[in-house]
């Protein structure tokens, strides 16, 4: 790990998902974990992607958290999703893994590179879709994933109090899934408005009534000596 965003943001996207898909036990989230396949060299020569989702698995192997992911324990389903952060000392992930990912059969590949794109002659966010066994750059952010239910771009907010660019899940409208703490205080706030609109709409009808008792006074008639109707 080369800086502390490499296991801060994975971890963001994991925690968002736990909650987006709480009731969902058919995928795992690894994040900076072996993942043993046999397209590579050898079946022990992992790689190890700063994060990865795998749709149709166990959300906990056998009832127990991974140590590791091997495709051959989990029905050969490779990740559908695999994110590289890039680093102070690239890694290979424009050519290397970039290929190693598409052996595999990733279909959607995110480098995230915030601090070297420049260096390295690429943009900050690249997501590439597998396509006829080749990568292919994707255009627009957030970008939808269908075959995932899920789209994926950037985002700056607060983490821990501090104002950083973060990324994040997003619906299919292109809207940010939120946080638990967000989806809470917007409830909140739902509430106070409704509440609010409740008070002005019977101060609204206490005016309305008022004017009228004022009215009825000016034509002689004492509006609490009404006759039945």
């Amino acid at each position: 790990m080369d800086n502390e965003d490499q296991n801060l943001l994975p971890n963001l996207l994991l925690l968002s998902l736990i909650y987006l898909w709480s009731a969902r036990m058919d995928w795992y989230f690894g994040v900076d974990m072996a993942v043993y396949h046999t397209t590579g060299v050898s079946p022990k020569v992992p790689v190890v992607p700063d994060a990865f989702l795998s749709l149709g698995v166990e959300r906990k192997k056998g009832g127990k958290s991974r140590r590791s992911y091997a495709t051959w324990e989990e029905n050969e389903v490779v990740p559908i999703f695999v994110l590289e952060m890039v680093s102070h000392r690239p890694g290979g992930e424009y050519d290397e893994k970039l290929e190693l990912y598409a052996e595999l059969g990733v279909l959607y590949y995110l480098i995230y590179n915030p601090e070297f794109w420049q260096r390295d002659r690429h943009q900050p966010f690249e997501l590439y879709k597998l396509e006829n066994g080749v990568y292919q750059l994707q255009i627009g952010e957030p970008y939808w994933m269908p075959e995932v239910g899920l789209g994926i771009g950037r985002y700056r907010g607060l983490v821990g109090g501090l104002s950083q660019e973060i990324l994040t899940w997003y619906d299919a409208a292109g809207d940010r899934e939120l946080s638990p703490e967000e989806r809470e205080r917007q409830r909140t706030e739902q509430e106070r408005l409704a509440k609010e609109q409740e008070r002005l709409a019977k101060e609204q009808a206490q005016q309305r009534v008022e004017r009228l008792e004022e009215m009825l006074r000016s034509q002689g008639i004492d509006p609490d000596r009404l006759p039945d109707v």
